[in-house]
Parts: structure tokens; C-alpha cells; sequence
């Protein structure tokens, strides 16, 4: 049940930041900005840098409520959602089955076709597995090469024949030991926002380079992103109510992305990010602004999803 934010006041809250995934500096610049956001509404808060002393550090903090702001694995793949479970503390986003669901691509595109919903064409290659059969089932280029369980386009490339085939597969293994190679779709990029079950403004996104990459995202001036996006108004209504089903269909909750590829009047969906990032040039702040929600108010309804046993 969803606490009430004077409840929520009297509680020691934890933002739980960092960790040891590639994301790691994108997670503590997000659990900084959530923390000051937190304080200046009058929250009692505590930061902590999640590493193999968690339990020990919530327990002497005396946290009584977690707000997740940890990106990749050990945060946002529900082996941390599992630990506040076991320690019945109650913690923002989505359930341990939702989390570890979303960051794995394979798996949850898989749940988007048993649903019907949209998504690029796609082959899994393991560790281990021959790269010269793999290439021998490419029959057409250009194709996405990235890990499966890995976030902000880490170890990602798009591939235009078999050699940079072999080489994007090369550079993913050395991220995930099971890649995703996906069907390129030529179009516009764009995420839908998803905050306790309502859709927010799409963005539709234009990266100078070309390609979102770590760069692109992360860099400011890097990408423009056009709000609310130029598709036709019957699209982004579909593609907001495709994103709503997609957090249904992988008991994803909270505040939720939803990435896609636009192509004339269709759209694909790429994936699930289940804690989006809250950094100066993240997305879902920017929606949930378009949408007349500031950055603290924003804050406040993550906080107040709160829960156990989601």
C-alpha cells in the first residue's frame, strides 16, 4: 500500500546510488540530484554508494524506506529489489520479478511478442556458440549487436556486413555472455515515460551523430530532443498505450521508459528501462516536465510508490 507523504516525512529514506555497474557514474549523479530534490522538500535522507556491505550500511543507517537510483546490474536486474524484500523495507520501482525481467532484452521481447506488441526481429548468440554460423543467418544488414542485461548502450554497435558482425560481437562479449543481434530499423528514435501507470509526453529523439550512443546521451548538446515529438497524434497515442501495456505485460510499476523506433506509422519496441536515469539530460524528467510535473514533485510520486511485494 502507497504511503502518504507525511507518513513518508517521518522516515529515514535511503537513496541508494552508484554500485559497480557500467552505469555507475550516470547512477550517482542521479541519486544526487533525487537526494537533493528529497531534501529540500523536507525528507530525511541518506546516501548510500551500494557495494558488498549494503545490509550492513542500511542497518546502520537505520533506513526504513529505499529509493532505488542504481542503473544495470546489482540495482536495476532485482537482486537489490530481492535484499529489501528479505529485510522488508519498502523500496521504489518495479518488483523483483519486473526488474530482472526488463533488463534482459532477450526475455523481455520475447514477453512483448507473446503479447502481440512490436518489436525489431531479433537472434540470440552466446558465449560459445560458432560466430561464423551466426553469420551464416544474417541474410540481411544492417543489424543492432548489444548485450543482453547491459543499459545506456554499453557494448552496443550497428553492423552493416558480416566482418562488422564478427567485431560487434566481439566487443559485446566482453560486456554479457548472451547477445541480442536485432534488425536495424531505419526511422526516429523515441521513448515514452511511464509514471504509476500513466503515460507521459513522448520525446522523439534526433543525436547529432546519428546514433544514441553513451556519447549522445550523456553529452550536453549532443542530442536534441523535440517535445512533445513531431509523429502524427494517432501514433503517439498508440505508441503511449503500447508502452502502458508493456509495463503490464512485465510487471514493471513506478516510473518506467519505454524505448521505440518510429518508421513512417508504425513503431518498434526496443526495451524497458526500469529506472530511468534523473540526471540533467535524462528523459523522463523532461516528459514529466512537459507534463506540468517538476523535478521534486516528480520525486515525490516515485517515492510514494513505495512498496513490498510488487
Amino acid at each position: 500500500m502507497a504511503m502518504q507523504r507525511d507518513e513518508l516525512k517521518g522516515k529515514t529514506i535511503g537513496v541508494l546510488m552508484g554500485g559497480s555497474s557500467g552505469e555507475r557514474e550516470v547512477s550517482l549523479r542521479t541519486g544526487q540530484a533525487i537526494s537533493q530534490a528529497l531534501q529540500s522538500r523536507g525528507y530525511r535522507v541518506v546516501d548510500i554508494d551500494a557495494g558488498g556491505d549494503l545490509p550492513t550500511r542500511i542497518v546502520d543507517a537505520g533506513i526504513e524506506v529505499a529509493f532505488i537510483a542504481l542503473h544495470g546490474r546489482g540495482g536495476e536486474d532485482g537482486t537489490v529489489q530481492g535484499l529489501l524484500e528479505t529485510m522488508q523495507i519498502p523500496y521504489t520501482g518495479s518488483g523483483v520479478l519486473g526488474s530482472s525481467l526488463a533488463i534482459d532484452k532477450v526475455m523481455t521481447k520475447k514477453v512483448l511478442l507473446y503479447h502481440e506488441l512490436p518489436t525489431p526481429e531479433f537472434m540470440v548468440f552466446r558465449e560459445g556458440d560458432d560466430i561464423e554460423a551466426m553469420a551464416e543467418k544474417c541474410r540481411h544488414f544492417p543489424l543492432v549487436v548489444k548485450p543482453a542485461c547491459e543499459g545506456s548502450t554499453i557494448g552496443i554497435s550497428i553492423v552493416e556486413d558480416v566482418n562488422e558482425l564478427r567485431l560487434g560481437l566481439e566487443e559485446a562479449l566482453q560486456h554479457d555472455s548472451v547477445i541480442l543481434v536485432e534488425d536495424y530499423i531505419r526511422g526516429s528514435e523515441a521513448t515514452v515515460g511511464v509514471l504509476n501507470g500513466e503515460a507521459l509526453p513522448i520525446i522523439e529523439i534526433v543525436p547529432k551523430s546519428g546514433f544514441y550512443d553513451y556519447e549522445a546521451k550523456y553529452t550536453a548538446g549532443a542530442t536534441e530532443y523535440i517535445l512533445p515529438a513531431r509523429f502524427d497524434p494517432v501514433l503517439c497515442q498508440r505508441m503511449q498505450q503500447a508502452a502502458v501495456e508493456a509495463c503490464i505485460a512485465t510487471a514493471c510499476s513506478g516510473a518506467v521508459r519505454v524505448d521505440f523506433m518510429v518508421r513512417e506509422k508504425e513503431f518498434s519496441c526496443l526495451e524497458i528501462n526500469t529506472i530511468p536515469g534523473m540526471t540533467a539530460t535524462s528523459l523522463l524528467p523532461k516528459a514529466a516536465a512537459h507534463a506540468g510535473i517538476d523535478f521534486g514533485e516528480l520525486v515525490e510520486r516515485i517515492l510514494e510508490g513505495a512498496g513490498l511485494g510488487k
